[in-house]
């Protein structure tokens, strides 16, 4: 059975204390998990939701003390960029400075329909969206840098599904530039979870030739497969459902929301290499890729700059940025 990796526990050490980080999908899962941990550790953590009353029942999780202020709701729906823009407007209204972006929220292998913007939902809500989100923070990022004089951290959460697993999502994933939203080609939801999630890494990747790595550092990476509910498309939420996951975890494919938490805090706790991927143990088909590494070689010939350039080129058309 794979052991997961683990932060160094003297990263858990660090004091975040002025630092504002942003976490989208915080109200649970890895996101909560995250969220929870750094707070701990002083910083003050955005909680970018779509719904509200999750988002208390977290805060009040995360939280030891009656003193909540560091741990902050603001709404966000990934699935309508009019919400992505004012979500923009209200933190940069209320905050002057901006240390962190974690991309994490996401949808998983779901049946076919648009987001609001007319978009492929996995398409939009996990790449799109976020690519967005980078693109409106990015001056305050920069700006945040340059007054503390250390670099700030733009973090995509990814998955081995942007390569090509041994189980469930079993293509090597690709972006169709000519079919990005599945309006000519039969729809196959792990093939669009896929292409969403390629579309990640290597957002992360451009990101970091775009912008002067002095001031922002862009890196993507694999949770590893986390119980959550992200695979309600997957695995039922049922007794059967219920039973395969723990039967996945009992054998250790299915990891912990705190394990799945552990490759994140690595990136934002930690140095690392601009543009990386860092990947938590996985289901790869390529067997040496299984164990995982803090970074590793994302083992897709499809995620070359090239691609990477055209799909920024892209997205910036579709978002209007």
């Amino acid at each position: 059975m794979p052991t997961p990796l683990r932060c160094d526990p003297k990263l858990f050490e660090k004091d975040l204390t002025g630092q504002i980080i942003i976490v989208t999908g915080a109200n649970s899962g890895i996101g909560l998990e995250t969220s929870r941990q750094l707070i701990k550790q002083n910083a003050t953590v955005i909680l970018a939701c779509r719904n509200e009353s999750r988002a208390n029942v977290a805060i009040d999780d995360i939280n030891t003390t009656e003193d909540k202020s560091r741990t902050v709701f603001m709404p966000l729906e990934l699935s309508d960029l009019k919400s992505v823009r004012s979500f923009a407007t209200m933190f940069l209204e209320k905050y002057e400075r901006l240390d962190i972006l974690v991309a994490n929220a996401g949808v998983m292998a779901c049946p076919y329909e648009t987001t609001k913007d007319g978009f492929e939902f996995q398409f939009g809500c996990n790449h799109l969206a976020h690519f967005l989100l980078l693109k409106l923070l990015a001056p305050l990022l920069i700006q945040t840098a340059e007054a503390n004089k250390t670099p700030s951290k733009f973090i995509s959460v990814s998955s081995s599904a942007a390569a090509e697993m041994s189980l469930g999502f079993t293509a090597m994933a690709n972006i169709d530039f000519e079919d990005l939203m599945f309006e000519k080609r039969k729809y196959d939801q792990n093939i669009a979870y896929q292409q969403s999630k390629l579309a990640n890494y290597l957002t992360a990747f451009e990101a970091s030739k775009k912008f002067d790595a002095e001031n922002l550092l862009c890196v993507s990476l694999h949770p590893g497969w986390v119980r959550s509910n992200l695979d309600k498309h997957v695995l039922s939420s049922g007794l059967f459902g219920n039973l395969m996951r723990n039967i996945f975890q009992t054998i250790g494919k299915m990891i912990s929301a705190q394990d799945g938490a552990q490759t994140t805090l690595h990136c934002v706790l930690d140095d690392v290499e601009n543009g990386a991927f860092y990947s938590q143990f996985g289901d790869y088909r390529e067997k040496a890729c299984t164990d995982g590494g803090w970074p590793m070689k994302l083992p897709n010939p499809n995620a070359t700059p090239e691609n990477a350039a055209k799909l920024w080129e892209e997205s910036e058309k579709l978002v209007g940025a």
